[in-house]
């Protein structure tokens, strides 16, 4: 009698776990870029039942060079997507009406590293120099401020010659590029653990050049969010991945554990995520989730200010709203 109570109480529970899965809701996450520490909030949301304790059923999709998270969410294989804000300013414009709906990273990563040796010493020089850059959206930031300094793309003498970047830094260890395109914290410290020092370096954020633009925020198409519904949802998932954002900047080498942990490529070394976690962590650290209205007006006069050829050629409208980060971060 004993044995049958406990048979019936444990397809109980299972039934039980199997309706709350059931009724769990399904979200699926497209990441700008492959799995590492850059996407580590939601890593550990996931992880650490953020996401569950909100109800969610949360598919984390990795990027890669060759995918363009844009086209993944028109598509409908994603309902959210990570994306810098030039990709989707430029986006929109151009017709899928993306829109912001909170904004983890607070400053900008990117930079041009560039060798010593090929005498750059300031943006001025670029000229007549070839210089890796990437594409799939991430080329806005590089070809605004390009145009903000009057400096072609087209490779002429007094222009740059554009290589099209791919995942690794060998355009600038072969001496294909004079500079490349890298992240404070991610493919700088590739050109350093590759052997090259950093005072064999030159680099130039667009930070300190006043040119950055907003990176790694979260959007979703225009009219999905009429759905009262998948509004609903999205603060459910902004709310858990805000939770998982600030444990991953205070726990940082907790946080690079569970992201190799679901690194199923096998790519990432340890000391890589954990220095990459450092980094990013300082670019998360003052936002609480929610747009900067100051930070996306600095986005969009850049994007705006370049010359005959700007990024966008028009103040968008609706290209963010506040409601979900408002009732998220209640």
């Amino acid at each position: 009698m004993k044995n049958k109570i406990a048979s019936m109480l444990l397809a109980g529970a299972v039934s039980l776990m199997a309706m709350q899965a059931a009724a769990a809701e399904k979200v699926t996450l497209q990441l700008k870029w492959v799995t590492q520490a850059q996407f580590a909030g939601y890593y550990v949301a996931k992880d650490k039942g953020f996401y569950e304790e909100e109800g969610l059923d949360v598919e984390i999709k990795p990027g890669g060079p060759d995918i363009a998270p844009p086209q993944v969410l028109a598509g409908g294989g994603a309902d959210v997507i990570v994306d810098w804000m030039p990709s989707a300013l430029a986006t929109r414009e151009k017709g899928v009406p993306l829109v912001n709906i909170a904004q983890p990273f607070k400053s900008s990563g990117m930079m041009l590293t560039c060798l010593k040796e090929t005498g750059i010493t300031k943006p001025d020089d670029f000229k007549g120099k070839t210089l890796g850059v990437w594409f799939f959206g991430n080329e806005y930031p590089f070809l605004s401020w390009m145009s903000t300094l009057g400096i072609k793309t087209d490779g002429s003498p007094d222009g740059v010659t554009v290589l099209k970047q791919g995942f690794n830094v060998d355009p600038l260890l072969q001496k294909q590029a004079a500079c490349i395109s890298t992240m404070t914290y991610n493919e700088y410290w590739q050109v350093i653990d590759a052997g090259i020092k950093p005072e064999e370096l030159v680099t130039f954020k667009y930070e300190d050049e006043g040119v950055a633009t907003l990176e790694d925020g979260l959007y979703v198409l225009e009219d999905s969010l009429k759905d009262a519904a998948f509004k609903e949802k999205m603060v459910k998932f902004v709310r858990a991945s805000m939770k998982g954002w600030k444990y991953a900047e205070e726990n940082p080498d907790e946080a690079a554990d569970i992201v190799l942990e679901n690194d199923a490529s096998g790519a990432q070394t340890e000391q890589h995520q954990k220095r990459m976690m450092g980094e990013v962590a300082k670019l998360t650290a003052g936002s609480n989730g929610a747009l900067d209205k100051a930070d996306y007006d600095r986005t969009v006069k850049t994007l705006l200010g370049g010359g005959s050829d700007p990024v966008i050629t028009k103040e968008p409208e609706g290209a963010y709203t506040m409601d979900i980060t408002d009732a998220a971060l209640k």
